[in-house]
């Protein structure tokens, strides 16, 4: 019989290992270049509204209100989200620093003792008399083992390359989170103080049409009035009145959610925010920038990105699985039957050399493995590709809302100056025996209702300025 020696046999199963794994045939990584980027103005970049200045991070500043100042940073500082958000960064960061030690050789050290006896019947027959036990030894063994992997087909690099990418990406979804909460912070206070606004519009109105009310009835009792215009003036008021619990209710709403985004309960709802009676105003044109600097901005886009470079190197990392991995390893030690006999030079013991390790036969399970990472890369691209458009679509969305609600405001205010002549007019007139109570009652209706449109458009007013500065990625880069 033929002994073959150990090295030409390690060499003849590297050898046969590769040839066939240059077989192998899989998807590859999707090509990550980036789409082509917006450049220049806009769409809705023609208002006046709007400059083409670089858009802020701390645009909430731009309000120059104390109070919203003081709750974003607020937010920034306590929301729950937020701390969720940067504890899974830091857990995906430890998961990089663990896949960076795959470029070291791994030790592992170890100590034992056993006191054993063996069965009398694995002994050579006669070595031991009749009804006799076999004699106890104390063996102690203490050793160093070392093994690194070769990284030929660079498993461990893109191991490395896809943790890193992961990190990037956590960063990237904690400032998603941020963008976020900024500005539904300054969306709860701007609401809650459309409300009060609007509440405040509803007042007004009691108070005029109490005086109406007031009027019909002394008329009444005089007996040149009818209790008919009474009744009409009676049910428009309280009309007006039913109308405020709704508004209350919808202000409660607000603060209740601005205590949750800055980490307080209902009952530590801010004062100042509840005082509030008008929404934040800018007094300058909202700088947005370019479509370029807007894409370079978001960080949706960079965890899009991030999450795409991460599984581009996934499928390398499965198209190393299909090739052998050579690992190089060694082990020292000792082995006594007393502990002082560690020491001895005779107990010494040492093992050198390279191991070579293949899935094969079940190379097929490894390339089903680089098809599912194949099609995580084209989801990721696909998902990446539908950001970037996403991102577009909703800034150019904030832009026009933004910029068509400001002229509907233009013409509320028209419409209420309006109303508000034809109102004190119409009292006039009616004082003066030339009108009909019917007609004071229906100008006072018009001047409510379109002080109640004003007052609502405010509030959009500033609830599409906020969704314009969300959308442009304000709240994560700048000062806070």
């Amino acid at each position: 019989m033929t002994t073959r020696s150990p090295v030409r046999f390690l060499t003849a199963t590297a050898g046969a290992s590769l040839l066939l794994a240059s077989c192998a045939v899989g998807p590859k990584a999707p090509d990550a270049a980036l789409p082509p980027l917006a450049s220049g103005a806009f769409i809705g970049a023609a208002t006046p509204a709007v400059s083409p200045f670089a858009a802020r991070s701390d645009w909430w500043r731009l309000y120059d209100d104390p109070v919203l100042d003081d709750l974003v940073g607020q937010a920034l500082a306590e929301n729950n989200e937020l701390e969720a958000a940067a504890a899974n960064l830091r857990r995906v960061r430890a998961a990089l620093g663990e896949a960076r030690v795959g470029r070291f050789p791994a030790t592992t050290t170890s100590a034992g003792f056993a006191n054993s006896r063996p069965s009398a019947a694995t002994l050579p027959a006669g070595s031991l008399s009749a009804g006799t036990n076999a004699p106890e030894a104390d063996v102690y063994d203490a050793g160093l083992d070392v093994s690194y992997e070769v990284d030929l087909l660079g498993r461990v690099g893109s191991t490395i390359r896809a943790a890193r990418a992961d990190a990037d990406s956590a960063e990237a979804a904690l400032n998603v989170v941020r963008v976020s909460v900024a500005a539904e912070t300054a969306r709860a206070y701007a609401d809650a103080c459309s409300a009060n606004a609007s509440i405040g519009v509803a007042e007004r109105t009691i108070e005029l049409q109490t005086s109406t009310v007031d009027l019909t009835q002394r008329l009444l009792d005089a007996g040149s009035g009818n209790g008919l215009d009474t009744a009409r003036a009676r049910s428009t008021l309280e009309t007006t009145r039913a109308a405020l619990s709704p508004l209350r209710a919808q202000r409660d709403r607000a603060l209740f959610r601005l205590a949750t985004l800055t980490g307080r309960t209902p009952g530590e709802v801010s004062d100042a925010a509840r005082a509030c009676q008008r929404p934040p105003q800018l007094s300058q044109p909202i700088p947005i920038g370019d479509g370029a600097a807007l894409l370079a901005r978001r960080p949706d886009v960079r965890q899009a990105e991030r999450n795409l470079a991460s599984a581009a190197a996934r499928v390398n990392v499965a198209t190393a699985d299909l090739y052998p991995r050579i690992t190089l390893g060694g082990s020292l030690g000792a082995t006594a039957l007393d502990a002082g006999g560690l020491g001895n030079s005779e107990n010494f013991r040492f093992a050198v050399g390279p191991l070579i390790s293949w899935s094969f036969p079940n190379v097929f399970a490894a390339r089903a493995r680089l098809e599912q990472a194949g099609a995580g890369a084209d989801a990721a691209l696909a998902t990446f590709d539908q950001t970037v458009l996403a991102a577009l679509q909703e800034t150019e969305t904030a832009l026009a809302d933004y910029a068509n609600e400001l002229d509907r405001r233009t013409a509320l205010r028209k419409a209420r100056d309006q109303a508000a002549r034809a109102a004190r007019l119409t009292r006039l007139r009616f004082g003066a025996g030339e009108d009909s109570l019917f007609a004071v009652i229906d100008a006072e209706r018009t001047l409510a209702a379109t002080e109640a449109q004003l007052a609502g458009s405010d509030a959009l007013v500033t609830t599409y300025q906020i969704a314009l500065f969300k959308a442009l990625a304000g709240g994560w880069g700048g000062e806070m």
